[in-house]
């Protein structure tokens, strides 16, 4: 009626293939993940010793306007061009409102450039959802 009796060593067996499977699973996801984290140190590294230099370059170049009895001036920064369209800040919530404020962008169509950007939390565009930046994988992806 019920299912057919086994013998204890071959349920034993599977058992323990089983496990093996599982921990070989494991070993290989571990080892892909100390391979990652390699990865992005060599990255850490590359990039701090890029910024390094670009640093090293400045004073440089600083130094040297300094000695002809000149100044030197930064390139200019990267622009970060907002243009958003509202329907009018009166009927807003106020932090809405108070934001737009501050990016003076009051006016219906208005466009603003902005040097520097300071944005509290990063927003990555997955799949036509934000979600916020917490986990490596979603960058991986």
């Amino acid at each position: 009626m019920g299912g057919e009796a086994k013998p204890e060593s071959l349920l034993k067996e599977k058992r323990n293939e089983e496990w093996e499977l599982a921990k070989k699973q494991e070993l290989e996801a571990a080892k892909k993940n100390t391979e990652n984290w390699k990865l992005i140190y060599n990255r850490a590294k590359q990039y701090a010793k890029q910024y390094e230099a670009q640093e090293k370059k400045l004073m440089q170049l600083q130094r040297e306007a300094k000695l002809n009895e000149g100044c030197y001036v930064d390139p200019k920064a990267k622009l970060l061009y907002i243009i958003i369209r509202i329907c009018g800040i009166s009927a807003m919530h106020p932090r809405t409102r108070k934001i737009l404020q501050l990016l003076r962008l009051r006016q219906v169509s208005k466009s603003e450039e902005c040097e520097r950007a300071d944005l509290q939390e990063r927003i990555w565009e997955v799949k036509q959802a934000e979600n916020a930046l917490t986990d490596k994988s979603i960058v991986e992806k």
